[in-house]
């Protein structure tokens, strides 16, 4: 097996936030095969497939406004995301445990299903008197958090993501969560994949002398912190090696994901860590 250096990540990911069409994709693409994924034969998910949750909920109630302003238009690269023939979500959604949403739907929802609301007055996404909702594209598992762009951004071909979450004092914020959908997907994958395909030590503590080490000999891979169920997770590479260390909230404060038993070997060399055979 080729070793593959993501430490190198980061120069990989600003040379694909310059690309258009086809070629933003091809990242996630070399991505998703170096750890192992290859598309199945068999079906994939439909971007249309029905919603039995939400058709249960909308049925609860006499009547429900539409959910979705069809006058607004789907940025392209949601678009060809959902047809790329390499498309892991689709192929493989039993992995994300993550529902995509489609078509995406606004916040606030009218319907009154999607709990999230839209964005604030003075908020730094959009400008004064742009269109202040959100069009949700991507909800976790339980709802917990909704991902989706500014309604005012729905016609440029990749806008940046945001995604739902809690402040310093647990009031509802919308956060930075990707610079593009692009991006966001393939963050996305980046953080459902390793953790199914590679090898794997997760801790729930994180000595700080490890932390010291980790960021003196791996490197940021370049996205911005991911930010689900109140984590506040940064990625770092290495040689066949990412590293996850979250400083928020969660069960893991430091997740190693290798693609070879060595890898993972040399890896607590470096940490200086003396990871148990059953972790």
């Amino acid at each position: 097996m080729t070793e593959i250096d993501y430490g190198r990540f980061h120069e990989l990911l600003e040379q694909a936030r310059s690309a258009v069409g086809s070629d933003r994709w091809e990242l996630l693409r070399r991505f998703q095969e170096e750890w192992g994924y290859r598309p199945g034969p068999g079906g994939r998910r439909r971007r249309d497939a029905p919603d039995e949750h939400k058709e249960y909920v909308a049925n609860l109630r006499a009547a429900t406004p539409d959910d979705v302003d069809r006058s607004l238009p789907v940025p392209a690269a949601l678009d060809e995301w959902w047809d790329l023939p390499f498309n892991s979500l689709a192929d493989r959604w039993e992995v994300y445990e993550t529902n995509p949403v489609w078509p995406p739907t606004i916040r606030p929802d009218p319907s009154g299903y999607g709990t999230s609301d839209g964005l604030p007055s003075g908020n730094p996404f959009v400008g004064p008197g742009d269109d202040q909702r959100v069009c949700v594209f991507m909800a976790e598992n339980q709802y917990c958090n909704e991902w989706g762009y500014p309604a005012a951004h729905a016609h440029l071909a990749d806008p940046q993501v945001l995604v739902s979450g809690l402040d310093e004092k647990y009031e509802p914020v919308w956060l930075l969560q990707s610079h593009s959908v692009s991006e966001f997907l393939l963050q996305l994958a980046v953080t459902r994949l390793p953790a199914h395909y590679g090898h794997i030590v997760e801790d729930n503590e994180v000595d700080p002398e490890v932390v010291t080490r980790l960021r003196a000999h791996l490197q940021p891979m370049g996205f911005l912190p991911w930010r689900e169920l109140g984590a506040h997770t940064e990625y770092f590479g290495g040689l066949d090696v990412i590293v996850a260390h979250n400083t928020g909230e969660g069960d893991f404060a430091l997740a190693a994901y290798a693609r070879t038993a060595k890898a993972l070997e040399q890896l607590a060399e470096t940490l200086g860590v003396d990871w148990p055979e059953d972790d």
